[in-house]
């Protein structure tokens, strides 16, 4: 534990500043609803994990998530709600936080504490990318589109449907991506050239994440919750996959 703090002071964030900025970010998200109670203190822990871990970059890559996911929230929220679909009023919950949250905070621990190699860093930035892809996706189709195309059979299907993709909210979704990649990048944390890694891995994250709605997920195999988790470490060993190749 000694040597783990000694290469995060190191590395440059020290504990109390970690902690502040970390504190100052959960309780604006929970005064502008973006998060609930229990959202907030989740949020937090994973966002000083990824900030002592994996610098200001990654802190940054995750506010981007947080404004993206919460203004395509907003959007057309009244027509959503009517069709019960709408997030709820009171924010995301801790058990959402870690499902998009907790393979970014990993893949930045295993490069602050075990290996030091950008690969790390870029798959954290990847499941970041992906948490963002995969929300802006769905919130801006549903708001956009009536109906939306199964992934699976392609049948055409209400929006909000689980693996139901919109063509405007694949677009939304993979801007979203390039976006976090692009404040990442800008940090320093992974190089320019590596963006489009960050990019492709984060988009084939959310496909998954649809190819596992319109499967598992409508057969009620698996909750929302772990689909969006396995859809970030997807995202998350595909930006290792590619960046070895």
């Amino acid at each position: 534990m000694n040597d783990l703090i000694t290469i995060w002071i190191a590395g440059g964030t020290p504990f109390p500043t970690a902690a502040a900025v970390t504190i100052v970010f959960a309780v604006i998200a929970y005064l502008v609803r973006g998060v609930s109670v229990s959202g907030a203190i989740a949020g937090s822990l994973l966002c000083f994990i990824l900030y002592t871990s994996a610098g200001w970059g990654a802190f940054a890559a995750l506010v981007t998530v947080f404004l993206l996911a919460w203004i395509t929230t907003k959007i057309g929220y009244g027509r959503k709600k009517e069709l019960g679909i709408a997030e709820k009023r009171g924010g995301r919950s801790a058990s959402q936080m870690f499902a998009n949250l907790s393979v970014a905070a990993l893949f930045a621990l295993i490069y602050a504490a075990i290996d030091h190699r950008g690969a790390f860093l870029l798959a954290a930035g990847a499941a970041l990318a992906e948490a963002a892809g995969d929300t802006v996706s769905s919130e801006f189709g549903q708001s956009q589109s009536h109906s939306a195309r199964l992934l699976t059979t392609w049948e055409p299907v209400p929006a909000g449907t689980d693996g139901g993709l919109t063509l405007a909210g694949t677009i939304a979704g993979i801007f979203a991506a390039v976006a976090v990649g692009a404040v990442y990048a800008s940090s320093g944390e992974i190089s320019w050239r590596s963006l489009w890694i960050l990019v492709l891995a984060a988009t084939l994250g959310f496909m998954t994440d649809s190819l596992l709605g319109a499967t598992l997920e409508r057969r009620r195999v698996l909750n929302n919750d772990f689909v969006n988790f396995l859809s970030t470490l997807v995202a998350a060993l595909a930006a290792l996959v590619i960046a070895s190749i």
